[in-house]
C-alpha cells in the first residue's frame, strides 16, 4: 500500500477518505462498527504499519585506519576484526529479520569505506526487500575511492556516496589527522562521477582555530566548483573525551567566538542559497530533488533499523540501541544474541522527540501531529519567539526563521516538556 497517514482522522469525512485506500473490504467494515475511541487505536495501529513500509536501514561500520581528533562517534582502529564483524552484522540481520520494504539503506561509520567489495557484497547478499527507487547510500574517505571501487560500488546497487571533505585547508586536514589532501577529493568526485554516479555529497567543517571568514569563504568556493548535488555543513565540536577536547584543555587550542561562528554560518546558508541549493535543515543543503532521503526519514519520525555496534533503532513505541563494544557485539551475536538496551517511548517523550527534530527541518513542526493539549502548550511557550521573529507560524506549521536558526537548541529548549 505504501501510504502513510500521518495525522488521525478528524471526522466522518476524512475516515472514509481514509478508508477509500483499504483494499481489504472486511476490514472496512469492521472499521465503521467501532466507536470513535476505537478507531482512534485502530488508526494508531495503522500509522505504525504504514510507517513500517517506510523504513530505513541504517548498519554501522566503525572501523576507521586513524581516528580524528574531533570524532566522538563509535569507531575503532581494530581492522582485524572486520571479518567477524561482517559475519555478525549478516547474522544479526538473521536474528531480527524484521525488514520491510527499505526505502533507505545508509552504510555510515567510522569509514564503510575500509571494508572489501566481496564484504560488502555479502552484506548486500542478507538485506532484502529493498524498493526498486531505494536510495542507499555510502560514507567514504576520499582516499579510499578508486575507479574500481566505485564500478563495483555501482554494481552492488549503491546510488550515493556521502564524503567527508571537512576542508580545502591541507594544513587543517592534517590537524584534524584526516587521511587524505585537498587534492584528493577533487580526484575522489572525478572518479565517482566517471563511474555514473549522479549524488554525491560531502561534509564541511567551520569553526577551526585561527581560522577566519575568508579562510571560510575560499572553502566555500571551492566546494561549490566540485559540484556536488549535497553538503553537510558543521562547525567544530570539541566532544569531551576526544582528543581535541584534550587540546583544549590544554590551552593549546582555543575554539572561535560565537559572533564569528554565527557569521560563517549564515555566510554558508548566503552562498549556498545563491548557487542553487536549497537549505532543507539547519546543516544540510541539497540541489532540488537531492535531500538525504534517509535522513529525512529522522527527522520526519519514520522508523528504521540500525544493526551493528552501537546501532539505534526506532520503531515509534520504542528506541534500542546495540552495545557499543564491538567485541562484545561480535561475541553476543555468534552466540545467537543481540546486546541491547531499549526504553518505551511515552507521549511526552514523543512530544519531545517531534519537536527537536522536525523543527530543524524548512517544513518544521506540523502541529495537526500533536495532541490539543500539545498544541497549546507548544504555541504557548513559542508565542514570545513567534514575536521576536524567531519562530515563525505558517499553514499549521511552526518552523525556524533565518534568526533562528543559529539558536535552535535554545528555541527547541523553550518548546520542550519537562
Amino acid at each position: 500500500m505504501g501510504t502513510k497517514l500521518g495525522i488521525f482522522p478528524q471526522n466522518t469525512k476524512e475516515i472514509f477518505q481514509i478508508l477509500n485506500i483499504i483494499s481489504n473490504s472486511e476490514l472496512r467494515s469492521k472499521i465503521l462498527t467501532l466507536e470513535n475511541t476505537q478507531i482512534h487505536l485502530v488508526f494508531c495501529s495503522l500509522n505504525r504499519i504504514f510507517a513500517v513500509k517506510m523504513a530505513g536501514l541504517y548498519i554501522h561500520i566503525p572501523f576507521c585506519k586513524s581516528r580524528c581528533v574531533y570524532c566522538g562517534f563509535y569507531s575503532t582502529t581494530g581492522l582485524e576484526l572486520r571479518e567477524r564483524y561482517v559475519d555478525a552484522l549478516c547474522r544479526e540481520m538473521e536474528i531480527r529479520g524484521e525488514r520491510n520494504d527499505i526505502e533507505t539503506i545508509y552504510l555510515g561509520g567510522g569509514t564503510p569505506s575500509q571494508l572489501s567489495i566481496e564484504q560488502l557484497q555479502r552484506l548486500f547478499i542478507y538485506i532484502n526487500k529493498v524498493k526498486e527507487d531505494a536510495e542507499i547510500t555510502i560514507e567514504m574517505n576520499p582516499d579510499d575511492v578508486t575507479a574500481e571501487f566505485a564500478a563495483e560500488l555501482q554494481q552492488l546497487g549503491v546510488n550515493r556516496v556521502s564524503m567527508g571533505a571537512q576542508t580545502f585547508n591541507d594544513e587543517r586536514l592534517r590537524f584534524l589527522h584526516r587521511r587524505h589532501n585537498a587534492k584528493q577529493v577533487h580526484q575522489a568526485v572525478e572518479t565517482l562521477r566517471q563511474a555514473g554516479f549522479k549524488n554525491i555529497s560531502i561534509d564541511l567543517m567551520y569553526g577551526f582555530p585561527e581560522e577566519t571568514l575568508d579562510d571560510w569563504k575560499a572553502d566555500i568556493e571551492e566546494a561549490l566548483s566540485l559540484d556536488v548535488e549535497h553538503i553537510s555543513s558543521y562547525c567544530l565540536m570539541y566532544e569531551e573525551g576526544t582528543p581535541l577536547y584534550q587540546l583544549l584543555e590544554q590551552g593549546k587550542v582555543s575554539e572561535v567566538d560565537e559572533e564569528l561562528e554565527r557569521q560563517m554560518y549564515y555566510t554558508l546558508k548566503d552562498r549556498l542559497e545563491a548557487a542553487g541549493y536549497e537549505h532543507y535543515e539547519i546543516s544540510n543543503f541539497a540541489r532540488p530533488g537531492f535531500r538525504s532521503r534517509h535522513n529525512s526519514s529522522y527527522w520526519q519520525g519514520i522508523p528504521y533499523i540500525g544493526i551493528g555496534a552501537a546501532a539505534h533503532s526506532y520503531d515509534i513505541n520504542t528506541r534500542s540501541w546495540n552495545i557499543a563494544d564491538i567485541r562484545q557485539y561480535i561475541t553476543g551475536i555468534e552466540q545467537g544474541q543481540r546486546l541491547y538496551e531499549s526504553e518505551t517511548l511515552d507521549e511526552v517523550t514523543r512530544y519531545n522527540d517531534a519537536v527537536t527534530v522536525a523543527l530543524r527541518t524548512c517544513e518544521g513542526l506540523d502541529l495537526s501531529k500533536l495532541t490539543s493539549e500539545q498544541r497549546t502548550y507548544c504555541l504557548a511557550n513559542a508565542q514570545k519567539h513567534i514575536d521576536a521573529n524567531l519562530l515563525k507560524l505558517q499553514d499549521n506549521h511552526l518552523s525556524l526563521t533565518k534568526e533562528g536558526l543559529f539558536i535552535s537548541d535554545m528555541l527547541m529548549s523553550d518548546l520542550i516538556l519537562i
